[in-house]
């Protein structure tokens, strides 16, 4: 397996979405990526704080490195563009929704542990949980502007939609950080 660089991941990944606007071809890539943790670890630093962090960004791809704070839960959201979610450190526990009248209901669930690489649909509906007491890190890759695209997510309590927040999301990253030490 070769070391994990950056530089040539970003690549990678521009190359395969420049050949085809599908998550196919990402999704091996990320795949070969998660399964050297170490390597991804070694060449972007152990995950010590909580956040978003974007690598990469252009109008049809966006490539984020994702640290989720301890036991961490983002209400549903969904992207409006395939993704590709590869676990290095860690885990995320996500739940999958769809549409019923005005409101979502659960779908159906899945783990991604470290060394896994998942591609999520364009009409993805989920919450995604931290659902141990330590950072959890993944390389998420977007198939457009992550940052740009309009977005809904979902109230937790009422499962209906509003437009996305994205204040709202960095508040609740910094929030759950400080509930664990972090500091936000």
């Amino acid at each position: 397996m070769m070391r994990f660089d950056i530089d040539d991941f970003v690549q990678r990944c521009r190359d395969a979405v420049e050949q085809s606007d599908s998550h196919t071809a990402v999704r091996e890539i990320v795949a070969e990526a998660a399964a050297d943790p170490a390597s991804i670890i070694k060449a972007l630093g152990e995950p010590k704080a909580s956040g978003i962090n974007q690598i990469f960004r252009s109008d049809t791809l966006t490539i984020l490195n994702i640290a989720w704070p301890p036991f961490m839960t983002i209400h549903p959201h969904n992207h409006n563009m395939w993704a590709v979610i590869g676990v290095y450190s860690g885990c995320e526990d996500n739940i999958f929704w769809r549409r019923r009248g005005p409101v979502i209901e659960a779908a159906g669930a899945k783990s991604l542990r470290t060394g896994d690489a998942a591609p999520l649909g364009r009409d993805i509906i989920h919450t995604v949980t931290n659902p141990i007491g330590r950072i959890s890190s993944a390389l998420q890759i977007y198939g457009g502007d992550f940052f740009a695209a309009p977005r809904s997510e979902w109230d937790p309590e009422t499962l209906r939609e509003q437009p996305f927040d994205i204040a709202r999301t960095n508040k609740s990253f910094r929030d759950a950080a400080a509930r664990f030490g972090e500091g936000g």
